[in-house]
């Protein structure tokens, strides 16, 4: 068991501690690592004096002066990538390679806006006559609320905090109850750089009360959320009463494709690798296999030989490639996306079942489902599990407009070597991010985000940073 002490939270600067905690659990396990604190409405109305109080003097602090905390903390980071890693696995499951690629991610994002934050331009723009100057800045827009889920829960953390600190925001950080000590353990690297008190606080506890306070508190000025498109819709009808600003990164149904004309080692290879990555738990992950009905048959098989290959273990175990699921819901849903499925005529190729093997029940075989067809709930369903479905098609237009049938425009992925194709399929699938020939999207200069009821708003790229910035037009008018 990793030992560290995470029962605190930060508020005004200071670590503190509840009468009220949170047990938090190893999934792989059952067993409960840890307590953390579960705040009261009076702890968040003092983070979000906190931070309003330490708005004015953060807001105009000069972008290179706030780049020595982000860089202080991205270096904080990789001093511990080890620990970090570890706190990270043993709370969420997934195995420590990945972990530590996340942590190595939290790094690159928050080293890459510590850099983007010193290039905040404004605009000269044109007068309409001789004696007008009109110009545009940005400033920041103010005390942001951020949540965080609990599928990626450090990389999230990085993603959010990094822009917000670095536009000149204050912020209100809470993450999932499931994972929040990797939250914490992130933010104790935060504070070790002299962050000046009330810019970043951290507050753990029960999701609706926190939420109705950030909320319903006008000094908050953006929420940044990412969870699951039900509750981004909640969150978006509370936001009315104040026209309060909304970044929302919610659910997926992400389709990939595969054209005759593909390469289909490469293709297998990429979607194994995406569809089963932290046990199938991922928002921009495939849901979806497109096969061709002239290829359809060999890409099985390299689907199928390759996933036969994927161990499934706890965390700290060597070579496991798959962990368990978040909790007994997550299961749960797996296995009533299977069973619709099977009864409705697909066929398990491998899987399809929990493990009973295993010291918890959340784990579940990487499966295979082959002779899906559209009138099965996991189409339409966002299955987050480590189940592949496997569809076939035969032109084109015929497998674009299944896709865009979807409520859900977050990504999709497609394999083609024939460049009309890439051009014509990239821009007819309604999705904020196309993988083409690789499925691989998150990277810090990019904007991360979609479209319809996968949300609004990117995480990334200079994009990312806009979010945090609010844009003011001046006219001046010269004296005669």
């Amino acid at each position: 068991m990793v030992t560290k002490d995470l029962n605190h939270n930060w508020i005004n600067g200071e670590k503190i501690v509840t009468k009220q905690v949170i047990d938090v659990t190893n999934p792989a396990t059952k067993e409960i690592i840890g307590k953390t604190p579960s705040v009261t409405e009076e702890d968040v109305k003092l983070a979000i004096k906190a931070a309003s109080d330490a708005f004015d003097s953060w807001s105009t602090t000069v972008p290179s002066e706030r780049a020595v905390h982000l860089d202080d903390w991205a270096n904080n980071i990789l001093e511990n990538k080890d620990s970090l890693a570890r706190i990270l696995s043993e709370e969420q499951g997934k195995p420590l390679h990945e972990s530590a690629g996340e942590i190595e991610g939290c790094a690159q994002f928050i080293k890459w806006y510590a850099e983007e934050g010193k290039r905040i331009y404004g605009e000269i723009i044109p007068p309409s006559n001789s004696n007008q100057r009109i110009s545009v800045i940005k400033q920041p827009i103010g005390v942001c609320g951020l949540i965080t889920p609990w599928n990626f829960p450090g990389a999230m953390i990085a993603r959010k905090v990094a822009p917000a600190l670095a536009a000149g925001c204050t912020i209100i950080t809470k993450p999932a109850s499931e994972t929040p000590r990797i939250a914490i353990a992130l933010f104790d690297e935060l504070m070790k750089t002299d962050l000046p008190i009330g810019v970043a606080n951290l507050v753990t506890g029960k999701a609706s009360m926190i939420s109705n306070v950030l909320f319903s508190d006008d000094r908050v000025k953006k929420i940044s959320f990412t969870g699951s498109t039900q509750i981004g819709k909640m969150l978006m009808a509370q936001s009315a009463d104040q026209v309060k600003k909304l970044s929302l990164e919610l659910g997926g149904n992400a389709p990939i494709i595969i054209f005759p004309d593909s390469d289909l080692d490469a293709a297998a290879d990429a979607i194994v690798g995406n569809k089963f990555e932290n046990c199938g738990q991922m928002c921009n992950g495939i849901n979806l296999i497109y096969a061709h009905a002239s290829i359809k048959e060999d890409l099985v098989e390299r689907i199928v030989s390759r996933v036969k290959a994927l161990n499934v273990g706890e965390w700290s175990e060597n070579d496991i490639h798959i962990g368990p699921l978040i909790n007994d819901s997550s299961i749960q849903n797996v296995e009533q996306l299977v069973e619709d499925a099977v009864q409705k005529g697909a066929k398990v190729l491998v899987g399809g079942n929990r493990l009973s093997n295993k010291a918890s029940d959340l784990f579940y075989e990487p499966t295979v489902l082959d002779n899906v067809t559209d009138n099965m709930d996991l189409v339409d369903t966002e299955i987050f599990g480590p189940v592949a479905p496997i569809l076939s098609f035969e032109s084109e237009d015929d497998v674009i407009n299944r896709s865009n049938q979807s409520p859900y425009g977050l990504a999709a992925y497609f394999f083609s070597n024939d460049i009309n194709r890439i051009h014509r399929v990239s821009e007819r699938l309604e999705v904020g991010m196309v993988g083409v020939n690789s499925t691989q999207l998150s990277v810090p200069q990019a904007p991360f985000g979609g479209i319809k009821e996968s949300g609004m708003g990117r995480e990334g790229g200079h994009y990312g940073l806009d979010g945090f910035l609010e844009i003011k037009y001046i006219s001046l008018t010269l004296n005669d």
